[in-house]
């Protein structure tokens, strides 16, 4: 291969590569804005709430996800503040007793069994080593949504070829066996597949 051939070979590999990683995964997924805004800094810092307090696992083990209006309702059922989302969420959900749709970021197949007590509780690991430092937050993120799977971009994380992904910013099966290997954990395929 002389210089030449070996030069537009190199163009065009490099260019499918970027390709890839940059511009097929923009078109791979949709962008959307989440019903309303929620800010994790008002409710952990300048209340004093815990992750807990909204995202705690139930008596039978079974944990609790996206708080529902009930939750929320026992602080909000008249405005608190002076933001247009908070009214919204009053006048739009709580008041009319409708449940806001959220977009969930950590949305898992349907096979995918996570016992989140187990982590919670018994192996005490902390929200943030899976779902990031959400509990920090000004606003919600966008919701980006895989146009092929239908699944969140956070199953991924940020990048999709998962190169600097910081911890805590992916929900794939690799991250949860490395995690087990680091703990000295061995559990067969139907631990966490039903």
């Amino acid at each position: 291969m002389n210089n030449k051939g070996l030069t537009f070979f190199l163009a065009g590999f490099l260019g499918m590569l970027l390709f890839g990683w940059f511009v097929f995964p923009s078109l791979m997924y949709q962008t959307f804005e989440q019903p309303i805004q929620f800010s994790h800094v008002i409710h952990t810092e300048l209340t004093g709430m815990s992750c807990n307090d909204c995202h705690y696992v139930k008596s039978d083990g079974r944990f609790s996800g996206i708080p529902t209006n009930e939750n929320c309702s026992m602080c909000h059922l008249a405005v608190l503040g002076e933001t247009e989302d908070e009214r919204i969420f009053v006048e739009e959900y709580i008041l009319k007793d409708r449940e806001v749709p959220w977009f969930v970021y950590s949305r898992q197949p349907e096979n995918v069994y996570f016992p989140h007590v187990q982590h919670i509780q018994l192996a005490e690991m902390s929200c943030e080593s899976c779902h990031g430092d959400h509990g920090s937050t000004e606003i919600l993120r966008s919701f980006q949504r895989n146009r092929l799977s239908g699944y969140s971009r956070d199953i991924w994380g940020p990048s999709i070829s998962r190169i600097n992904n910081p911890p805590g910013t992916g929900m794939k099966m690799n991250d949860c066996i490395r995690c087990h290997e680091d703990a000295d954990l061995t559990i067969g395929c139907i631990g966490c597949h039903k």
